[in-house]
């Protein structure tokens, strides 16, 4: 890991994506100020200066087809994911912690970390991806008009230490993206992915189109490519792309 630790800046991901041409795999940019972070559909992300852990992570993916590029979100979700599951086990069950689709992260209801995941690509492979990760680890007070953010010490009412949580989530991350990955592995991470998969049950759950309309569906499963598909009532299939779709709470 070769980490830059940045006192302030407006954005992780914004910083690595105009410095990363002279800077290798595994970089780590790292801030206790971020006050512009970004989020998914272009929502801001609330953190108190000094309490979470707010970074983004320069990755160089060997030999990964664009067409695959899924599976990093797949791995930076997985590593969050098992993070929290480690550390939070002895406060709350390790299955209450599940991957949003496609990669926020949540606690039952409650949303405890963002993933924000950048590529430069051109036709025949990755040349880079960022993947900005904002998981609120010591707020405990929340002011913006999010409605359900939680963090790891609302949930065991304990403060726990930055820096080891940047290590055991960016360490395999890196690693795993520092060597190619075969089919076998590459479906063994999808299927941890569907096994995390919050509301990934069975059993029909709220969801809204773009226009506000809303319907009952089941997650049916996420392709490799990371298209969702859900299941309807009448029992037929629907598939959709990030943005064509949200959950409701």
């Amino acid at each position: 890991m070769n980490l830059i630790k940045l006192p302030e800046t407006a954005s992780t991901n914004t910083w690595l994506k105009e410095n990363c041409a002279t800077l290798p795999h595994g970089s780590v940019a790292l801030t206790d100020n971020q006050t512009a972070g970004r989020g998914q559909r272009g929502n801001s992300w609330e953190a108190e200066p000094g309490k979470n852990l707010t970074c983004s992570i320069l990755l160089r993916p060997v030999a990964l087809h664009p067409s695959r590029q899924f599976l990093i979100s797949e791995i930076v979700s997985l590593a969050v994911v098992e993070t929290l599951r480690e550390l939070l086990s002895p406060h709350i069950s390790p299955d209450r912690i599940k991957v949003k689709w496609p990669n926020d992260i949540y606690v039952d209801n409650l949303k405890i970390a963002g993933i924000l995941i950048e590529h430069s690509i051109s036709s025949a492979e990755i040349i880079h991806t960022i993947a900005g990760i904002g998981l609120n680890v010591n707020q405990t007070r929340f002011l913006s008009p999010a409605p359900n953010p939680v963090s790891m010490a609302n949930l065991a009412s304990r403060p726990f230490p930055i820096p080891d949580i940047l290590r055991s989530v960016a360490g395999p991350i890196i690693s795993r993206l520092s060597n190619p990955i075969d089919d076998a592995a590459a479906n063994q991470i999808h299927s941890a992915y569907l096994s995390a998969l919050w509301r990934g049950d069975g059993r029909q759950h709220p969801f809204q189109t773009p226009d506000g309309s809303s319907f009952l569906a089941a997650i049916h499963t996420v392709s490799p490519s990371g298209l969702l598909t859900l299941r309807h009532s009448d029992g037929s299939l629907s598939t959709y792309a990030f943005k064509e779709i949200s959950f409701t709470l």
